[in-house]
């Protein structure tokens, strides 16, 4: 796999690889974590929603967290390919949540 496209820092100071995608790309049936961003003006990610799947081709979250993530200016998706175990997913993205505070997940 190619080197990561990001590297998002968790609260904990801990760095996690992503790679972006456009917000409607499709997957394959693997778990991970993901984090709905969206562009400043001076090209700086800002993440809307993070969450984790047991499968990206299942989806990334509940319709409505999605559509939070679109109504707050989301245009793409980051993805971290990563452990089958729910705890461990879960543990990043609480990090990353931490770090962030994105408007979708509060």
């Amino acid at each position: 796999m190619s080197e990561p496209d990001i590297y998002w820092n968790g609260e904990s100071g801990k760095h996690y690889g992503y790679w972006i995608y456009p917000i409607d790309a499709q997957f394959r049936k693997i778990a991970g974590n993901v984090i709905f961003a969206k562009q400043t003006d001076t090209q700086e990610w800002i993440p809307v929603y993070i969450g984790q799947t047991r499968s990206f081709d299942l989806g990334f979250a509940d319709q409505s967290m999605l559509a939070c993530a679109k109504e707050n200016g989301a245009t793409h998706v980051h993805t971290h390919f990563s452990s089958p175990d729910e705890p461990v997913r879960s543990k990043e993205a609480a990090d990353l949540i931490a770090r962030w505070k994105p408007v979708c997940n509060g």
